[in-house]
């Protein structure tokens, strides 16, 4: 019988994934406010545009990532 693979747990990484995530997203809206307050303002329109686009949409690529290693199966020991 082969001892389990070493990793965190489904329950362990969802928990750790959920923590995480909630920082994520705190921190982008921090950062976010910081940098609309004080350098978007002075880009033109489009630049504007493109900016708030950015900042209002760009933490789903890191919380995409995140969710996918919450979701992910257990390792299991390899039997045969």
């Amino acid at each position: 019988m082969s001892a389990p693979r070493p990793g965190l747990s489904a329950r362990s990484r969802k928990f750790v994934g959920t923590v995480l995530l909630v920082f994520l997203v705190l921190g982008w809206a921090l950062a976010a406010m910081a940098l609309a307050q004080g350098r978007v303002t002075t880009l033109p329109a489009l630049g504007q545009f493109v900016a708030y686009v950015v900042l209002g949409i760009g933490w789903i690529v890191p919380a995409g990532l995140l969710i996918r290693w919450m979701q992910r199966h257990d390792r299991r020991s390899e039997t045969l």
